[in-house]
């Protein structure tokens, strides 16, 4: 009976961290930031806004996560340098918060709390303004 029980423990933290990845690819299906918040809208600024949105994302954002500790975007997601045209980075994720590291002295250059990680999807909030917020969705 212990071993049955034992057995069942196993089987469901195994599939609990499996569904807690972070490695993969993910797709960025929202993102808000501090500014959108503090702005006084109205219906005609926010068809605006809407209509830019929908015009400036053309192209799929995807973040991939890779088991090296490493990770590429197909457009500037994590890393706001604009200096940054190379794509490939460095992270560290210790299950709260995700840090992107310099390439060369892999020191922290971007961190992010990870407020919702399961098998399909990922919210990150910007440490240092927790009002901008990024949601992604995983895909295969």
């Amino acid at each position: 009976m212990k071993t049955l029980i034992l057995g069942l423990v196993f089987f469901a933290a195994m599939i609990s961290a499996q569904g807690q990845s972070l490695i993969g690819k993910w797709q960025l299906t929202k993102q808000t930031t501090c500014i959108e918040g503090e702005l006084e809208t109205d219906p005609a600024s926010d068809e605006l806004a809407a209509d830019m949105k929908s015009r400036s994302s053309a192209n799929a954002q995807i973040v991939h996560f890779k088991d090296n500790k490493s990770g590429e975007e197909s457009t500037r997601i994590l890393l706001r340098r604009k200096d940054n045209n190379n794509k490939p980075f460095l992270y560290r994720f210790d299950g709260t918060n995700l840090h992107i590291l310099d390439k060369k002295s892999q020191t922290i250059s971007e961190s992010y709390i990870v407020e919702k990680l399961d098998a399909d999807s990922l919210i990150l909030t910007n440490s240092a303004r927790a009002c901008d917020m990024k949601v992604f969705v995983r895909i295969k």
